[in-house]
């Protein structure tokens, strides 16, 4: 008769084996699920949504519309625009031009195409030459054109900068770079009044070498002239 062995199931599992373990661990570490990989994969230049793209492009359209009423603002009363070259200044550069400027000048960092579309149809226009390159505007509210480019001119001196103007329109003229030494020279308000009144005092040779004067200065002569009676009047 033979004798037969039954095997019973233990409760305890059997303790994996060295070599199960680092199997198990090389498995896991290499073979890893693909759709969870591809969900931690990011996702860089993600188009944005229609309305988002929409909303960015009307703030950058409103930017640009709101620069063209300032530039068109500060051309109210303006006596002299003026292009300054600004590439390469510092945040701390253009504060310190900032502060140098007599109250009666605004310098206004605009883009070359804004500035175009605010001059169009304007005397201002002939400011075409110097729409190249990075600019900030000088707007000068003043018949003093001397005072109002010298701080400039010492700023350049003072911070050893070779920026130099664009180019400039006074009175409908366009002024190159070239050009500026007349507008830096151009007699002062008191000056045209000490000349007037001294032409006028004297003899009938002085109000002829007045009249003489070349085309523009006897304009600006006349004009102050003009000036000092409506003022006079007015007291």
């Amino acid at each position: 008769m033979e004798a037969t062995l039954f095997t019973f199931p233990t409760s305890k599992h059997p303790s994996p084996s060295p070599l199960s373990s680092c199997q198990a661990l090389t498995l896991k570490t290499h073979f890893r699920n693909p759709l969870r990989q591809s969900f931690q994969i990011p996702t860089p230049h993600r188009p944005l949504p229609p309305r988002t793209a929409g909303i960015r492009a009307a703030i950058s359209r409103t930017k640009k519309e709101e620069t063209v009423d300032t530039v068109k603002q500060q051309l109210q009363d303006c006596y002299l625009l003026a292009g300054i070259k600004y590439q390469g200044f510092t945040v701390q550069q253009f504060r310190e031009l900032r502060t140098s400027l007599p109250d009666t000048s605004k310098l206004i960092v605009a883009k070359n195409t804004l500035v175009l579309k605010a001059i169009e149809g304007t005397q201002w226009e002939s400011l075409k030459p110097c729409m190249t390159g990075m600019n900030a505007w000088l707007f000068v509210h003043t018949e003093e054109i001397p005072a109002a480019i010298k701080p400039y001119r010492n700023f350049q001196k003072e911070k050893k900068v070779e920026n130099d103007f664009s180019g400039a329109v006074f009175e409908g003229k366009y002024y190159a770079p070239e050009d500026f030494k007349d507008l830096e020279t151009m007699p002062t308000r008191a000056e045209v009044y000490a000349k007037l009144l001294g032409a006028f005092k004297g003899p009938g040779t002085a109000v002829v070498g007045v009249i003489q004067a070349p085309g523009r200065d006897l304009v600006m002569l006349l004009k102050a002239y003009v000036k000092k009676l409506e003022e006079d009047g007015g007291q």
